[in-house]
């Protein structure tokens, strides 16, 4: 089993030490991978930085502009409260879309079975037009519609599992039936999108699935999701490729949510997205790091995700589990809603 690793140094110049999206989040990810041999394991492939093109294939001519004049100044910019970017930060963007790209090139060539992107800045607020949630490039959009076009895939399907709702890779997708773009996250939550009504439109009517949770849910809860709602969707769609973002801010220990997956939990859910991707698309499968600000957490957490694709059923979990705080009445009716929503 061959499994590609797409990161970059460069990943730690975008940075604000005050923010909750630093760069000692990558720098864990890299200790941690390091610390338990994992490093050596993985295909270490360097990232080429996304092109205007590429970029362009999802974003707005605004969107780029504003960060191309940002880059032209000697200062830190607030783009919105929560979103910062400094002169060097486009560059480290293009590198965390390209590390998708090539993350994709490698597992639709066959150089790799599968994949993960350890990048920063995260990517799925980011709209066609707008940066936002920390989030300055949209670095799965951007991957999907690459697969799409130099591979020429039918159906890519993108899964994302952060605690927020990923607003802007919905907001990219949502008219594309070559996408199907299914998000489980907290609701009330940032950034206030992904309700049930939100289902796509035109000919992408029916490929947006979103499973909106109120706070407290955990392992079980995610758990039946996944078999209720995401196997059988998949199935139908039959993608080519699976994308998973992956936000380890859904784990209790996370300071920014109020969900109670454990890394257990986390663990799960990685190996059965390894289960489903060898069953509809030859086990095509790449990972994507998207949110998770609980150090520990978040580097434990990749490192269970390297273990799982390289087939190792080793799990690392300092923290252990928690009990969940949620009504598994009203789960059931959201469940119930949500496959009589999309007829699965």
């Amino acid at each position: 089993m061959t499994t590609a690793c797409l990161t970059h140094p460069s990943f730690t110049e975008h940075d604000f030490p005050r923010h909750p999206e630093h760069a000692g989040r990558i720098q864990a990810v890299w200790s941690a991978l390091e610390k338990a041999g994992l490093a050596d394991q993985l295909l270490q492939l360097a990232p080429a930085p996304a092109t205007d093109e590429e970029i362009l294939a999802v974003h707005s001519a605004t969107h780029l502009k504003r960060l191309v004049y940002i880059s032209q100044m000697d200062r830190m910019v607030l783009i919105d409260q929560d979103t910062y970017a400094l002169p060097g930060s486009l560059d480290v963007s293009r590198l965390a879309a390209g590390a998708m790209i090539g993350a994709v090139d490698a597992v639709c060539a066959g150089d790799a079975d599968n994949a993960m992107a350890v990048v920063r800045p995260p990517g799925h607020h980011a709209t066609a037009n707008r940066q936002m949630g920390f989030c300055l490039l949209n670095n799965v959009a951007i991957g999907a519609r690459h697969a799409l076009t130099k591979h020429q895939l039918k159906r890519v399907m993108i899964l994302d599992y952060d605690v927020h709702h990923g607003n802007g890779t919905q907001d990219i997708f949502y008219g594309d039936p070559s996408v199907l773009f299914l998000s489980i996250h907290q609701s009330p939550h940032y950034p206030g999108t992904g309700s049930l009504d939100e289902v796509g439109e035109s000919e992408g009517k029916g490929t947006t699935i979103n499973v909106p949770l109120a706070a407290g849910h955990g392992d079980q809860s995610y758990q039946r999701i996944f078999e209720q709602i995401v196997i059988p969707a998949t199935e139908r769609f039959r993608p080519e490729l699976m994308l998973i973002s992956v936000g380890f801010d859904a784990h209790w220990a996370d300071p920014l949510a109020g969900m109670r997956l454990s890394l257990g939990g986390y663990d799960w859910l990685a190996r059965a997205c390894l289960k489903l991707a060898k069953q509809v698309c030859a086990g095509k499968i790449i990972f994507l790091m998207e949110g998770g600000y609980d150090l520990k957490a978040l580097s434990h957490g990749w490192c269970n995700i390297a273990r799982a694709l390289l087939d190792s059923h080793e799990l690392s979990d300092p923290y252990g589990a928690a009990t969940e705080g949620a009504s598994a009445r009203d789960f059931q009716n959201l469940i119930d809603r949500v496959r009589v929503i999309h007829g699965i």
